[in-house]
């Protein structure tokens, strides 16, 4: 996998931004507004280091690269927020964006990928919601762009090195590697829907479906409510992943991998003590908070099964 390049940080000034205020899209006949306003806009912005600019593909592939580097994928934060503010939905966008500034949050695929996605319709790009089927169906949320005419997915929920927009219009097998893990992202089939496969060490991992109609968040409740069910994985699984160009730090468990290039580290940790200790040390999180979360922690489970 090679490097990844970003653009200088830009300052957004309120012309640029006034196209944010207000974003409609229309799905399967039904009017969604978005209403983010200038200051939120550029609150969301500035956790991402960039500035407003008018949408192009570099643009938005500095937008995406930014997310991933600055925002990782954890479930701290849903674990945190469940307990602390009673939260059985998607967390509010400036809760979210309040746990970045403050604790180091991220967030999982629901919250990632949806906040990012209403940025980037505030920020006036062609995007829509769709669902993506794992062992279940519509268990992932991903997003389609399309800029100039070309489909890219875009997935900042799967903790995962896409670090730019994925081309949709394939006519090959398109890959994306870092450490011991790959990705293949398969040309669509007859029905327009794009199959992700994750391998890990050469051997199938995960992977997801990807369904291009455009969806409603709405549709995604069912989902989301079930993911903060007492046996549901994320909370019974720590899984946080932070990216950098060309490298990556994950903790599933009591494991905590690093990867750059094409080698991965991996190193066991012993207890719960420990892995408080490699949360805070490489996601920068509050202490207090990592203890208060992986003390509710049940039996530890594989999320990648």
């Amino acid at each position: 996998m090679g490097m990844w390049k970003f653009g200088p940080t830009l300052m957004a000034s309120d012309r640029q931004l006034a196209f944010s205020a207000r974003a409609s899209i229309i799905l399967k006949g039904i009017n969604v507004s978005f209403t983010l306003d200038p200051e939120l806009t550029r609150r969301y912005l500035g956790v991402l280091a960039v500035g407003a600019r008018q949408p192009s593909f570099q643009a938005l592939r500095e937008l995406v690269a930014a997310h991933l580097t600055h925002i990782p994928f954890e479930n701290i934060s849903k674990l945190y927020n469940r307990k602390h503010h009673g939260l059985t939905s998607l967390t509010p966008i400036n809760l979210y964006l309040e746990g970045i500034e403050h604790s180091h949050f991220g967030g999982t695929c629901y919250s990632n990928n949806f906040h990012f996605y209403t940025l980037l319709a505030s920020l006036g790009y062609d995007v829509k919601l769709c669902g993506a089927d794992m062992t279940n169906p519509d268990v992932h949320l991903v997003i389609i762009a399309t800029v100039n005419d070309r489909r890219y997915l875009v997935d900042v929920g799967y903790g995962a090195p896409f670090l730019e927009p994925l081309p949709r219009d394939l006519d090959s097998d398109y890959v994306v590697m870092l450490g011991r893990d790959s990705y293949v992202l398969r040309p669509q089939d007859l029905s327009g829907r794009s199959r992700l496969e994750m391998f890990r060490d050469g051997q199938p991992k995960h992977g997801y479906l990807v369904k291009p109609a455009p969806r409603r968040i709405e549709e995604f409740a069912g989902v989301i409510a079930n993911s903060f069910m007492p046996t549901a994985t994320f909370l019974n699984a720590p899984l946080l992943v932070r990216f950098y160009p060309g490298r990556s730090v994950t903790i599933h468990n009591l494991a905590l991998v690093e990867s750059q290039g094409n080698e991965s580290t991996i190193r066991q940790m012993h207890n719960r003590s420990e892995l408080i200790a490699m949360i805070v040390e490489h996601f920068n999180m509050p202490q207090r908070i990592v203890e208060d979360v992986v003390s509710e922690l049940g039996e530890l489970q594989d999320v990648w099964t």
